[in-house]
């Protein structure tokens, strides 16, 4: 089980699954919303997510995405898309002990920041992975 929560700790969650889609997201929303110049994330199974404690804020970054974070502290914590219903995105710093998932490629590159290199060595896609053929 992976636990996590928010900075404050207001926020407190659980996934019983084993993580996939581990990546770093270099899309202008992403980066945006939580202020930063990349993003991790982890998915599991929606169905294997819970909230433990406190109640997240909601926002819909778009028509087909909502976000949660924490209203008191401000820690961006998940993403849910529409066109993944069965599936909920973690930031994978939110956890407990985020290196327990570290990331497998960068997606979104197309989009990242000319001071911001890439020189991890992971597979990174030019927007989502399943889009087009890495290029690392």
């Amino acid at each position: 089980m992976l636990t996590g929560g928010c900075y404050c700790g207001a926020i407190r969650y659980e996934a019983r699954a084993e993580p996939f889609h581990e990546t770093i997201c270099h899309c202008t929303d992403c980066r945006r919303i939580v202020g930063a110049a990349q993003v991790a994330w982890f998915s599991v199974p929606r169905s294997a997510f819970r909230f433990v404690a406190g109640t997240p804020t909601a926002f819909r970054s778009s028509p087909a995405v909502l976000r949660r974070f924490c209203g008191t502290c401000g820690t961006s914590l998940t993403y849910e898309a529409e066109s993944a219903p069965d599936e909920i995105d973690i930031t994978t710093a939110s956890l407990d002990e985020p290196s327990r998932v570290p990331p497998r490629d960068h997606t979104w590159v197309s989009s990242k920041l000319d001071w911001d290199p890439i020189s991890d060595g992971l597979p990174a896609f030019s927007g989502a992975r399943d889009s087009d053929r890495p290029s690392g």
